[in-house]
């Protein structure tokens, strides 16, 4: 005659068995631009909500760091670039499932300064005087801010004027630390990451003779849940998802 505890416990047993492999854990790994990090930890919560078992762990950095990543192998499902370019690299590279990608947001590019004791510049103009005397941007080589900082400040003919007074950062957050904390009298980030730090930098203007800011996203050629991650890349066209990029200060794409 059986317990009722081991009952119980046959009973867990044949019901584990029953359940297909994978079904109670499954990990999709995301890496993605540095502008998206706070969106994407709330959109990433949501997902995971919407499918129970499921968990979203992310990378956050340059977009051409994480191109790089991916390319020596990292384990990634998807990836999301802060421009066009570097997914274009990625396709070339055959690095994604290009039937996959698609535009999921834009953002726009600004100028900001320290909030308190900044040198109250109020055009690109200002930034040759005597009171700017370092600049934060992003590598051209591997941060998206920062070639689309190159093209602004080209367009404007300021560009190899002001090239000695650049700091490199190796990301847009990077940018924003150094204006923040006042290394820098000035910088160029997205306007989505000066709105992270309204209390601490100030938005002089909005950037503009560049390439419009978009944001593509595809599942990764090598990932292993592939399903998982299109699941995840439809989930952005959500209105639940779509609400939260848009309270962060990202456009519709």
């Amino acid at each position: 005659m059986r317990t009722p505890r081991l009952a119980s416990r046959l009973a867990s047993i044949v019901l584990a068995l029953a359940l297909p492999v994978g079904a109670t854990a499954q990990q999709l790994t995301v890496s993605a631009a540095a502008s998206l990090t706070d969106a994407f930890k709330e959109i990433g919560a949501k997902f995971e909500a919407s499918k129970p078992g499921a968990t979203v762990r992310f990378n956050f950095a340059a977009s051409g760091v994480l191109l790089q990543q991916i390319s020596q192998g990292a384990p990634v499902d998807v990836f999301a670039s802060a421009d066009q370019e570097t997914m274009d690299r990625a396709v070339h590279q055959k690095l994604i499932d290009t039937a996959t990608r698609r535009d999921f947001a834009t953002n726009s590019l600004v100028l900001i300064e320290p909030a308190q004791g900044g040198a109250g510049i109020k055009t690109l103009q200002d930034l040759t005087g005597p009171n700017v005397k370092k600049i934060a941007v992003g590598k051209t080589a591997t941060v998206p801010v920062g070639r689309y900082t190159r093209e602004a400040l080209e367009a404007a003919k300021l560009w190899a004027p002001l090239e000695p007074r650049f700091v490199q950062a190796d990301s847009v957050r990077q940018v924003l630390d150094y204006v923040s904390r006042g290394e820098a009298e000035a910088g160029f980030v997205y306007r989505t990451d000066a709105a992270v730090m309204g209390d601490k930098v100030r938005v002089v203007l909005t950037a503009t003779g560049h390439t419009p800011v978009s944001y593509p996203i595809a599942v990764a050629a090598g990932s292993k849940e592939k399903t998982l991650a299109k699941d995840f890349i439809a989930f952005l066209s959500t209105e639940q998802a779509q609400a939260v990029l848009v309270r962060f200060g990202f456009g519709k794409p």
